[in-house]
């Protein structure tokens, strides 16, 4: 087996039994000075560390919980607005006249009794889209709905507004509002 370096240094008179303790404990200081000073700046690397990743994820946690509660608030929205148009709808103003209007660029038509279209064209009554259905509603509840989402009501005449300039020869005329297209 292997003697260690002093021991063969002994062995060999080239240093005594003081002189290699002496060396032995001041390899021991080192070592234990260094240490200490290495575990001290490793300890605080990994706080730093540490600190840095607990704020990231607190950062995280953050921006998903409130993706969670921006799509809680939109399910709200949306169970609120179908609510609304299913209690309120009014059904008794089904006939055979033809009401057409535009969803999302397509001419859609329901069909209507004629107090459904006078409502409909004096804009007491609105049309709500639930689904792929669609649906009369008050102008109240319309309101209501168009404050949640404005998508969901696609047809209110609610007080339409006659622009007339100064130079129209047509202003002494008047536009009937029974029109049907």
């Amino acid at each position: 087996m292997a003697n260690s370096l002093f021991d063969q240094l002994k062995k060999a008179g080239l240093v005594d039994k003081n002189k290699a303790n002496k060396l032995k404990h001041d390899q021991y200081k080192n070592k234990k000075n260094t240490s200490k000073k290495e575990l001290a700046k490793q300890r605080e690397e990994s706080g730093k560390l540490a600190k840095q990743k607990q704020a990231e994820q607190a950062k995280r946690d953050r921006l998903i919980n409130q993706q969670i509660n921006e799509e809680a608030e939109r399910k709200a929205i949306a169970a609120q607005i179908i609510q609304l148009i299913e209690t309120k709808a009014i059904d008794d103003l089904e006939g055979d006249i033809t009401y057409n209007f535009t969803d999302a660029g397509l001419v859609k038509r329901i069909y209507v009794s004629e107090q459904g279209y006078q409502l409909l064209m004096s804009g007491r009554v609105a049309v709500a889209k639930l689904g792929e259905a669609y649906k009369l509603v008050p102008k109240m509840v319309a309101d209501k709905i168009k404050q949640r989402d404005e998508q969901c009501i696609i047809s209110a005449n609610h007080e339409i507004e006659e622009i007339l300039t100064e130079d129209d020869p047509y202003s002494d005329y008047a536009i009937p509002d029974d029109l049907m297209w």
